[in-house]
């Protein structure tokens, strides 16, 4: 037995050793599942809202890694052209895979704790800064049914979420024991006192519109066309919320906070390592965070430009097809396959047939998924929503990459003085001129 199998390749031994375990591990499973699914299942129908909770906070935490990483690449390759540059090409098709290299070098770095901090304040700083994250996602609805939580307050819930990121930015510049870290926890206070009004202001005249502060609820009462969207309702309204989250947000032009000429990294100089990473995440999440709900309040949420004629309903049975299904489960990967990959091989010498092959078998999956999406997109409410309510925030979020690299950083003074001279006052004057509106129509 031991000279047979020394004479074995590494392949067969590998095949010989897994092929058993993975069978063993099967079964393992297998009984694993029988024995504990059962009262799981019924632990779960009777604690639906609890696991509906559980379920909604798991995805919004696993989905705030993907958009992080999505926004960093545009903001490389926007910037860049804007620049006249080509950005990243080399990591990745058209590098795209770049924001994924920085998210493993932040992980790869050491993570440092400075003499004369105070360590658990110092740690738990940025998991409080990034935690207001997923906790203000939960009440956005990206499309009908899509959404992690819904009540009366919800507006109210996100903007005190949203607070909870000043009080972690207090917390790491305080215990960083660092005069620049300080200086920007202070500013970062500062300038919550000074926004944190007109931005909540200036949705109090959709709220008067609405009559609720339910996103949901403010969604659906501008479902019809463009011509039904708050921004031409509130105008002033928006331009108040815009400016004020931007500033709530720490991007360009009023990223105080972390003014690089000025505070070297503000409250997260000290911070390295993935404690420093959880503060660079937050920071782009939270621009995806702001963008959505411009999205919600302003433009529509999941709702379509244009009447859509919905529902539309492609119904497809492939139970109805019987042994034809099993054929075409065998037979169209392998025509369609021949019949796109002909022509590179038929135009081209230097194709060969196996690259051609090759080809013709990436465009026939890729064809395949395009039909089903927008089978989905057709069929589906929630997946044409929430394409929508995608388009829209990236938009967004393409305007705040924009403005980065276009704007200049203004002066502390000037961004304080233009929140309590301008926004505020104007903000108080959006809601009397809707509250007048609005009681002059009722009378009528």
């Amino acid at each position: 037995m031991t000279a047979y199998w020394n004479r074995l390749s590494v392949g067969s031994r590998a095949f010989l050793v897994i092929v058993p375990a993975l069978l063993v591990v099967g079964a393992i499973l297998t009984v694993a599942v029988a024995l504990f699914l059962p009262p799981v299942l019924d632990f779960v129908g009777a604690n639906l809202p609890l696991a509906r909770f559980v379920a909604a906070a798991a995805a919004i935490i696993v989905a705030t890694i993907p958009v992080a990483f999505v926004i960093i690449f545009m903001e490389l390759k926007v910037i860049a052209a804007m620049n006249l540059r080509v950005g990243p090409d080399r990591v990745g098709p058209y590098g795209s895979l770049m924001s994924v290299v920085h998210g493993l070098k932040v992980l790869s770095k050491e993570d440092f704790t400075p003499r004369g901090v105070d360590v658990p304040i110092f740690t738990l700083a940025p998991i409080v800064v990034f935690a207001s994250i997923p906790l203000t996602m939960l009440v956005i609805p990206f499309a009908p049914g899509v959404y992690g939580q819904d009540f009366n307050i919800a507006l109210l819930y996100f903007f005190a979420m949203g607070g909870m990121s000043v009080v972690g930015l207090m917390m790491a510049g305080w215990a960083s024991f660092n005069k620049y870290s300080l200086l920007g926890a202070l500013r970062a206070a500062a300038q919550a006192i000074s926004y944190e009004l007109p931005l909540t202001l200036s949705v109090v005249g959709i709220i008067i519109l609405a009559g609720t502060m339910s996103l949901n609820s403010i969604v659906q009462l501008q479902a019809g066309s463009f011509l039904d969207w708050n921004i031409w309702k509130q105008p002033l309204g928006f331009i108040i919320f815009f400016i004020a989250a931007t500033a709530e947000a720490n991007r360009t032009p009023l990223d105080m906070t972390e003014a690089d000429q000025e505070l070297v990294a503000g409250f997260a100089t000290e911070y390295s390592g993935m404690r420093f990473g959880f503060f660079f995440f937050a920071e782009y999440v939270n621009v995806f965070v702001v963008s959505a709900l411009s999205a919600v309040l302003f433009f529509g949420g999941w709702n379509a430009p244009f009447n859509w004629p919905f529902p539309v309903t492609l119904s497809l049975d492939p139970g109805g097809m019987g042994l034809g299904l099993i054929f075409l489960i065998a037979l169209a990967p392998i025509v369609g396959t021949i019949i796109l990959g002909l022509p590179f091989w038929l135009l081209s010498s230097r194709v060969s047939t196996l690259k051609a092959l090759v080809i013709g078998f990436v465009l026939f999956n890729l064809l395949i998924v395009g039909a089903f999406l927008g089978w989905a997109f057709v069929s589906a409410a929630w997946v044409s929503g929430l394409t929508w309510m995608m388009l829209k925030t990236f938009l967004f979020v393409f305007v705040f990459v924009q403005m980065r690299g276009t704007l200049p950083r203004v002066r502390v003074d000037q961004l304080m003085s233009f929140a309590w001279k301008w926004l505020l006052p104007a903000s108080l004057l959006n809601i009397f001129v809707t509250a007048i509106a609005v009681s002059i129509l009722a009378n009528r």
